[in-house]
């Protein structure tokens, strides 16, 4: 049937006109539609972070550099959020946000990425996404993949970072954390700090310069790490336990003493890296005037 001939049959009878009925765009087609109602757009869990770090990538604040893969379209605002939107026209086609603008990624003292963190419910958790940033002849996300559930990897190009320097910490910061972070270099260099210290204490830095958050997950996981290292982050800290802990074999064998217990001291353990060394109770079973204690009832034979 010829066009005109539709517009013939529905001028002539307009009843038939009002049963067809009228399909909704798809969500992913209509997010930017502005007549559509706000209700139906995505919403953010959380605000983004304050647009920080080196000061010529500010520039990309406020634009979206797009992507498309297979039936996805995906959506990179920098210092703003990361989307997914489905390319289809399925009426519960998928549109979500993967991650909102949180923090950095800095590694050897450089930032190397974007975090982009609190995206939508994906099961118990919120999915989240690391933006990294490579050199390239123009501003363009190039790749975004899901190396775990609800965790993807994007990889945005731009020629803002191909200088060998531009993406170094230390210049962006302000004076007064520059200051700092020369004096934790110098507690380092005389050996007053370990390396672990310094990382807690440089990480300190970039965390009051607004790079990185602290959580309690973050929070948390650093404290079990701490226990099962059991190590010491300044050396001062090192002597006090070290003394205290003289101190407490003392007491112990003065108790020893008291009680007439035996003991003999490990001298194989009193290397520098243990130089307490070790105490080994020596009770004699058949020394029955120093058990302690109700050993229960039990019949004779």
């Amino acid at each position: 049937m010829a066009p005109w001939l539709g517009l013939l049959f529905i001028w002539l009878h307009p009843a038939a006109a009002t049963k067809m009925k009228i399909v909704e765009e798809p969500n992913t087609f209509g997010l930017n539609n502005p007549f559509l109602s706000q209700t139906n757009k995505l919403q953010p869990r959380v605000e983004p972070s304050a647009v920080s770090g080196p000061s010529h990538l500010f520039r990309l604040a406020g634009r979206c550099f797009n992507f498309v893969e297979s039936s996805y379209k995906y959506e990179f605002c920098p210092f703003h959020n990361i989307t997914q939107h489905e390319q289809s026209f399925r009426w519960n086609a998928y549109s979500g946000i993967l991650g909102i603008w949180h923090e950095w990624e800095i590694e050897n003292n450089t930032f190397s990425g974007m975090w982009m963190r609190e995206g939508d419910s994906c099961g118990n958790k919120n999915r989240q996404t690391k933006v990294n940033l490579v050199c390239g002849r123009s501003n363009k996300l190039a790749k975004v993949s899901e190396p775990s559930t609800c965790i993807y990897s994007a990889t945005f190009e731009t020629p803002l970072v191909c200088h060998p320097h531009s993406l170094l910490v230390y210049p962006t910061l302000a004076e007064s954390l520059q200051l700092k972070w020369d004096e934790v270099e110098q507690l380092l260099y005389d050996e007053l700090i370990t390396q672990q210290g310094y990382k807690k204490l440089l990480r300190g830095i970039f965390q009051e310069a607004g790079y990185l958050k602290s959580s309690n997950d973050e929070k948390k996981e650093e404290k079990e790490k701490e226990t099962e290292s059991k190590g010491f982050d300044l050396l001062e800290k090192c002597n006090v336990a070290h003394s205290d802990l003289t101190k407490e074999v003392k007491r112990l064998q003065e108790i020893l003493d008291k009680h007439n217990i035996s003991y003999e001291t490990n001298a194989s353990s009193r290397q520098e890296a243990n130089p307490v060394g070790i105490i080994t109770l020596a009770i004699k079973v058949e020394d029955k005037d120093h058990l302690r204690g109700d050993t229960g009832d039990r019949d004779d034979p």
